[in-house]
């Protein structure tokens, strides 16, 4: 370490913060400076941040306020930082991560390495066959209301780094700016949209939630992912005792359940026949929930409770088909549209088709009428004529079937 800086930050470090950075891309902060603008002075820059951070004056500077809308309705505020304040975010997550992985609980999916939303699902899937009982639940507004005290105290026993928690402590307070200036001061919560908020985030849980539920209910299995969470019950009793702790435990951490998106789930199937009210939950983009199954040794069909793409998710995907507009850009051509809209299809299958694939179809289905639409505006003898505008289409699926990526895994669906 230099006699002349405080902390000893290696300069590569800072380097591969820049580069995870860039590949993550993202947007500009309050400063309106993008990543390609960052590297226009890329040795300038990194070494600015190398020296403040080494001597222990890097200070970040306001984050971004960005509303997005939500999928219920409403909207949640996004802190973008700046590129800068981000590639800084990076170094210090690149320390603390390999120190707080190896303490967190198998059981906990979200934001970590290694471990993904399809992973939990499958997890879940499986669990849901041995137990006749769930216990869904939601931390309302997670990220909005850490405890900085209680999170500080966590980061105080996992990292010897005096620079890491000095910065963490920096970056919790650092105010949000709305799109007006207004600047809101900050005394609980880390930014949504922040570089280290995810692994802040869960070393919270991991004490909040994740050690707590194994000891306090070691016989039942959970699972959880960022701010939802599952956990498994052998009767109704058992959901609802565990539903009141889970909510004192949450509330003397400063967080609630949300009082909309708790609930206690009957999964019922072929040898589960109870009568509940609430025998389906969604889960990470997922719908679980008693589905048709075929026994193939048997060639006889069951009923099973399984997961397959959500209707809400269904309706956000076609919500983005609409947002492209594709039907109206009769100037491009098809080979372009495919070359837009494979990436995006190519997204959903991989996710969504992991289970219960052809509960995909409708996506499918509205994704060819979308093509037919455009045919019938670009080519002037199929105007008002749909069914030829189909059967042009379905020509077309059938000479080229590897246009299309739905097409390829032989999901083209009707087109009539």
């Amino acid at each position: 370490m230099s006699a002349t800086k405080s902390f000893d930050i290696s300069k590569l470090v800072v380097y591969d913060a820049w580069k995870a950075v860039k590949a993550n891309k993202g947007s500009a902060g309050i400063d309106n400076e993008t990543i390609d603008d960052f590297e226009r002075n890329l040795k300038g820059n990194l070494y600015r941040i190398w020296n403040r951070m080494s001597s222990g004056s890097y200070f970040p500077p306001p984050v971004k306020a960005v509303p997005i809308p939500k999928k219920s309705g409403g909207e949640r505020i996004l802190g973008i930082p700046t590129v800068a304040d981000r590639v800084a975010q990076m170094v210090a997550k690149m320390v603390l991560e390999p120190t707080v992985e190896p303490i967190f609980l198998p059981d906990s999916y979200g934001y970590r390495p290694g471990k993904s939303a399809i992973d939990a699902i499958d997890i879940t899937r499986r669990r849901c066959w041995k137990f006749d009982w769930v216990l869904e639940f939601d931390i309302k507004g997670l990220f909005d209301n850490i405890d900085h005290d209680l999170l500080l105290r966590a980061l105080e026993k996992h990292t010897a780094y005096a620079w890491v928690k000095l910065y963490v402590k920096r970056w919790l307070t650092a105010p949000l700016q709305h799109a007006d200036g207004t600047l809101v001061e900050r005394t609980k919560g880390t930014p949504q949209g922040g570089v280290i908020s995810p692994i802040l985030a869960n070393l919270f849980l991991h004490y909040t939630f994740d050690v707590w539920m194994t000891r306090q209910h070691p016989n039942n299995l959970w699972c959880r992912y960022a701010d939802d969470g599952l956990v498994h019950c052998e009767t109704e009793e058992q959901a609802h005792d565990i539903r009141r702790a889970l909510q004192e435990r949450f509330a003397e951490c400063g967080l609630e359940m949300h009082p909309d998106k708790t609930k206690i789930v009957y999964c019922q199937d072929s040898n589960r026949e109870e009568k509940y009210p609430i025998t389906k939950f969604d889960f990470l983009g997922y719908c679980f929930k008693r589905r048709g199954v075929k026994n193939q040794s048997l060639n006889a069909m069951f009923s099973g409770f399984g997961p397959a793409v959500s209707q809400s998710s269904l309706n956000a995907m076609r919500a983005k088909i609409r947002e492209l507009n594709l039907r109206n850009r009769s100037d491009m051509s098809l080979q372009e549209i495919a070359q837009l809209a494979n990436p995006i299809l190519r997204g959903w299958i991989n996710y969504y088709g992991q289970f219960y694939r052809t509960a995909l179809y409708p996506m499918f289905r509205h994704f060819n009428e979308t093509l037919v639409r455009w045919a019938l505006r670009k080519y002037k003898k199929l105007r008002r004529k749909k069914v030829r505008g189909c059967q042009f289409m379905e020509r077309i699926a059938k000479q080229h079937p590897s246009l299309f990526v739905h097409w390829q895994c032989g999901l083209v669906g009707n087109f009539i």
